[in-house]
């Protein structure tokens, strides 16, 4: 009789198992239909997207940048046929983004730039240039002012010679001239 009790309890465990077994799996199940279903590719400007389905037709997209400077990620999700983006930056920040780009195949830097993460580096361009050609302009001017200055002092500095030079000619010819009148007295006596 104890061998029996031994094997009806044993019975007893191992179908409470199985029932207990059968009732995760379905569990398991009921949870897979209402979770979202994810898969992942490969996206342009080293990236990845990963795209979730949820059971009430929400579609969620986040593109993940691997090394972009400004932004990590993009997240676009479709409710009910209305797009939202949303762009986070490096440093955490996020900004939902009203653009026509299609961000999940556009250049991260394009993204960043939609969002307001990245200044216009055209304006930028230009202001520097700006600045650039005021400082040459400044230079220019001093660098006149110099050579006219010097222009004027090896103007002055020649004058003064070629004056000096004009009386030292002046005096050596009536210096000459005496010379040669007396030579002339002593010859004709």
């Amino acid at each position: 009789m104890t061998n029996k009790i031994c094997l009806f309890t044993i019975l007893l465990i191992a179908a409470l198992g199985v029932g207990c077994a059968t009732r995760s799996a379905q569990d398991a199940n009921a949870n897979s239909t209402t979770q979202a279903q994810a898969t992942t590719s490969p996206g342009p400007d080293n990236s990845e997207i990963a795209t979730t389905v949820a059971a009430d037709g929400t579609r969620t997209e986040t593109r993940t940048f691997k090394d972009n400077r400004h932004i990590s990620k993009v997240t676009v999700t479709t409710r009910n046929g209305v797009k939202t983006v949303k762009v986070t930056s490096k440093s955490g920040e996020e900004k939902v983004v009203d653009t026509t780009e299609d961000v999940l195949h556009a250049t991260g830097d394009k993204v960043a730039y939609a969002a307001g993460f990245v200044a216009d580096k055209t304006k930028d361009a230009v202001s520097e240039a700006g600045d650039k050609a005021e400082d040459a302009k400044d230079k220019t001017v001093d660098v006149s002012k110099k050579v006219g200055e010097k222009t004027v002092d090896a103007s002055k500095t020649v004058g003064e010679k070629t004056v000096e030079g004009a009386k030292k000619v002046g005096s050596a010819t009536a210096t000459g001239a005496k010379k040669a009148g007396k030579a002339v007295k002593k010859v004709i006596p």
